[in-house]
């Protein structure tokens, strides 16, 4: 079992308003860099206490000394506070804490969500703790509805100030091309699942009004180009179906204080088979890169009727057996 250190110090000059800000309401800040970096943090008055393994305590005093100087000029946000984190080169020290970190529980309308199972356990830890995060694997694993709940989350704490839910307007078999309506009316259906896990975590009423509202956009891949994503949760779902073009647009569409997740199922790409995925492709160029979280799920971890983990394992031993590539361009539903 790791050892755990104790840091004790004193920040000054002491100033309750200032410690105030630093804290931030019911101690958010305090929550925000517990989590990130994998420690405790107690306080009494501008006596604070640091509890956790030796690298990440001494990581945590040092970013409290920092944004409590930075408080004597200015307020505090919890974008303010990521922002800092993101900038004090701790990305490498996070990979290290992440394996002993607690339990990320995220408070919605209708409960209480938490992973169930390791794998997404840590696919939540590693959202709350990295500005850009890959959840790749089969349908019914929970990756979409764990991105869009930790997001709700951070809208409603203030962290972050709009949400943008993305997917790539791919067909997935079928030709939709001549469905009534206008533009926003025929990319409606390939973003309706992001529509139900919403309205299943915020009511209709509040969802269409924050729609209204522009503080929450759901739109198609193809609406991201030219745009810079500040302060924003970005998730991007179905991302198997992008180009390696259009993945690398949207990473970079990536601004300050915005977190970004991406999902999808390399065994369900719907573009033509001579086009690569863009997924695949990222997961290849992207892997060792400090900041990037990186969560593979498999049919152990799926959460939906006990015959789609069945279904999904029968599929893998067929395409084994008969030398397919499962995750290749094979044509299926999304996931």
């Amino acid at each position: 079992m790791t050892e755990l250190n104790q840091r004790d110090f004193a920040l000054a000059p002491e100033d309750n308003a200032r410690l105030a800000n630093l804290c931030g309401p019911f101690d958010e800040h305090l929550r925000q860099i517990e989590l990130r970096l994998g420690v405790e943090i107690d306080h009494r008055g501008n006596l604070f206490q640091v509890i956790g393994e030796d690298s990440p305590a001494r990581a945590a005093e040092k970013v409290l000394r920092a944004l409590y100087e930075s408080t004597e000029n200015e307020t505090l946000t919890g974008a303010r506070v990521n922002l800092h984190l993101a900038e004090s080169g701790l990305d490498s020290l996070v990979e290290e804490a992440a394996e002993g970190a607690q339990e990320v529980v995220i408070k919605v309308k209708r409960g209480v969500i938490k992973g169930r199972g390791p794998n997404q356990a840590r696919y939540l830890h590693a959202i709350t703790t990295h500005d850009i995060n890959f959840g790749v694997g089969p349908a019914g694993t929970g990756k979409t509805y764990l991105a869009v709940a930790s997001a709700v989350e951070a809208l409603e704490a203030n962290r972050v100030q709009r949400l943008l839910l993305v997917r790539p307007a791919v067909e997935a078999g079928e030709k939709l091309g001549f469905l009534p309506g206008d533009l926003s009316q025929k990319v409606d259906p390939y973003l309706r699942p992001l529509y139900d896990a919403l309205y299943e975590m915020l009511g209709f009423e509040k969802v269409a009004k924050l729609i209204e509202r522009n503080v929450i956009e759901i739109a198609p891949l193809a609406y991201m180009r030219g745009r810079t994503l500040n302060d924003s949760y970005v998730i991007l779902d179905e991302a198997q179906n992008t180009t390696v073009e259009q993945m690398k647009m949207f990473l970079t569409r990536i601004g300050f204080g915005s977190v970004a997740v991406i999902t999808g199922d390399v065994s369900q790409v719907d573009l033509p088979r001579n086009v690569r995925s863009g997924l695949r492709h990222a997961i290849e160029v992207l892997r060792g890169v400090n900041g990037i979280s990186f969560t593979f799920f498999t049919s152990r971890d799926v959460v939906r009727h006990p015959l789609v983990a069945k279904i999904v394992r029968a599929y893998e031993a067929f395409e084994a057996g008969n030398g397919e590539r499962g995750t290749g361009n094979a044509q299926g539903a999304a996931s």
